[in-house]
């Protein structure tokens, strides 16, 4: 009897050995499984998931921004440096090849959270330049852009980054706090870009407020980095409607243009209590109740006044398909669309810097060089909350005065271009 005991107790501890050593083995195949990178930063997802074996590991001793800041190319007027794809998108070229429309936009690195709600309603291609001016700000930069792209699939897919900075602000230490990026929450990627913002840009923000944004540099840097037959130019807090690149993939296989056209997408600002609307259906609703209302109504009426708003909110939609609502018959100086057309459209002019005549200029020379502009319905772009007028700071009046100059060699350029003067802009006193 002494002996089964002591034989079931034998058996008992090699039973206990074994499931010990089994456990052990266990434990070190799912930590090392190539499933689940080892080096991948741990963080709270977005949504709840198992691992992702998608989701990008970062190693330190290795490169993963295309971006040598003593390369680039420069502008035309050697005052910026320009850095085309910097980090492209996995599936940025395939979306290419089946998407006839990209969507180029710029930023710098305080909006750049408006890209995920973008890339959440835009399936295409997307072509984003931005803009740093120090060491300190490209830092932040990046590491916001890899922050976005380890949080959100679409944005790792989709989008195609380039980058621009002054000549005289050459960034020479990029450091990107990898430890910081696995500290960082994908459940509020606003709080952990308004980090990001205070830590980085405190001390810098009395001079970049006066620093003049080169918009129309990054505006012709994201539409040339395109590879789609048509490019849909807007900045990157202006957010398309549900579903828009299928729909105008559908409408501009069919659509027929006896001369040069453009389409333009209606843009309304809509009140920050509101959902975004689905459709144009509940966009009109918003609009009749004063919760939505054209893009810088009360701001500059003119910015978006010639596509007519009134009767895009009152013509009947037949088909829910992208159709063409109505032409644009009162153009006037000033106006500025977001739309969509090939990327043989004149450029931005890189004269203009900073707040003032930069999108508008351009919109005015396509005018003259005989564009119709043709607005879309039921898409739609929106830009959330409803702005006021307010001061505008010193620095902002005076870059607006200084492309105000700039304006009258420009217009005589054009006269000279096209020989053609259809809003009478030369007999007009410059201002």
């Amino acid at each position: 009897m002494i002996q089964g005991s002591c034989r079931l107790w034998n058996i008992s501890i090699l039973a206990v050995v074994f499931l010990s050593i089994y456990n052990i083995i266990l434990t070190l195949k799912l930590m090392y499984s190539p499933e689940c990178p080892r080096h991948a930063p741990v963080r709270p997802p977005l949504k709840a998931a198992k691992c992702d074996p998608q989701r990008p590991a970062y190693s330190k001793n290795e490169p993963i921004f295309r971006l040598d800041p003593r390369l680039g190319r420069w502008d035309a007027r050697l005052q910026y440096k320009l850095f085309d794809n910097i980090l492209v998108g996995e599936r940025f070229a395939s979306l290419s090849d089946v998407h006839r429309t990209c969507l180029a936009t710029q930023s710098s690195l305080e909006k750049m959270a408006s890209l995920i709600e973008v890339s959440a309603n835009w399936d295409g291609p997307i072509s984003l330049a931005t803009f740093a001016a120090s060491d300190d700000e490209l830092s932040a930069l990046l590491l916001y852009i890899l922050f976005l792209r380890e949080c959100n699939a679409k944005i790792r897919e989709q989008v195609s980054f380039h980058f621009a900075y002054p000549k005289d602000r050459r960034p020479k230490n990029v450091n990107i706090d990898l430890d910081r990026l696995a500290e960082m929450s994908c459940a509020n990627p606003i709080s952990a870009l308004q980090h990001l913002v205070k830590q980085y840009l405190t001390s810098t923000t009395k001079w970049r407020k006066k620093l003049p944004y080169p918009q129309n540099h990054l505006r012709n840097l994201a539409r040339k980095n395109c590879q789609s037959k048509f490019v849909f130019l807007t900045d990157v807090d202006i957010i398309p409607s549900r579903g828009m690149a299928e729909k105008l993939d559908v409408f501009l296989e069919t659509a027929k243009c006896a001369g040069l056209c453009a389409y333009v997408i209606p843009t309304y600002e809509i009140d920050e209590r509101v959902r975004f609307p689905p459709n144009k259906t509940e966009l009109v609703r918003l609009a009749n109740k004063g919760l939505a209302r054209p893009f810088h109504h009360k701001v500059f009426i003119y910015n978006q006044f010639a596509t007519n708003f009134t009767k895009w909110q009152n013509t009947a939609d037949p088909v829910q398909e992208v159709h063409v609502s109505h032409t644009v018959t009162n153009f006037e100086f000033l106006y500025e669309p977001f739309y969509v057309a090939p990327d043989t459209v004149p450029p931005h002019d890189e004269r203009f810097v900073g707040y003032g005549y930069t999108r508008n200029s351009q919109v005015y020379e396509m005018f003259v060089a005989g564009y119709e502009f043709l607005v879309l319905s039921p898409i739609f772009t929106c830009h959330w909350g409803l702005q006021v007028k307010k001061t505008r700071p010193p620095w902002r009046e005076h870059q607006n005065n200084l492309n105000r100059k700039q304006f009258d060699g420009f217009k005589r350029e054009i006269f000279a271009k096209y020989d053609k003067d259809p809003l009478n802009m030369m007999s007009k006193r410059k201002n």
